[in-house]
């Protein structure tokens, strides 16, 4: 996954009247996260998750650092959580596809990456990730 690039909702959030403590330990659990420091930004994350647990922006960016740093076990529950909340996610079936894939689950990576896939037919991240575990060449130390 590429941790450098800002997640979707990163320049939207905060809502007014959210809790401007947990929008700027998301904002630096963002910086730690795009400038290769997955351990401090994931524990800015689970601070700001703490105080905003309904944030799905917190918890993909909580995922990408656990995915950075091998936690793909903590990595795959972030991201389905948001897979079950927001179904339409693509990103999140396709890191949680990414997930699952190293955790061995290979029948479930590709249901998610199939999704990610069908939902962003024009994204070639996707498709290559689809077609390297459809093939087997699941490449677990390459960059998402």
């Amino acid at each position: 996954m590429d941790d450098t690039a800002p997640t979707r909702e990163e320049e939207r959030w905060p809502a007014a009247g959210e809790a401007p403590a947990a929008y700027e330990l998301f904002r630096k659990g963002c910086w730690f996260l795009r400038h290769r420091h997955p351990g401090q930004a994931a524990m800015l994350l689970e601070r700001a998750k703490r105080l905003a647990p309904g944030k799905y922006s917190i918890c993909e960016a909580l995922g990408r650092a656990y995915f950075a740093l091998g936690r793909h076990d903590l990595a795959a529950e972030e991201f389905a959580g948001i897979v079950a909340a927001v179904p339409v996610n693509d990103y999140a079936h396709y890191a949680l596809g990414r997930s699952l894939l190293h955790l061995d689950r290979h029948r479930e990576a590709l249901a998610h990456l199939r999704l990610a896939a069908a939902m962003a037919p024009a994204n070639k991240t996707y498709q290559d990730a689809l077609d390297g575990a459809a093939t087997g060449d699941q490449r677990p130390g390459s960059q998402h």
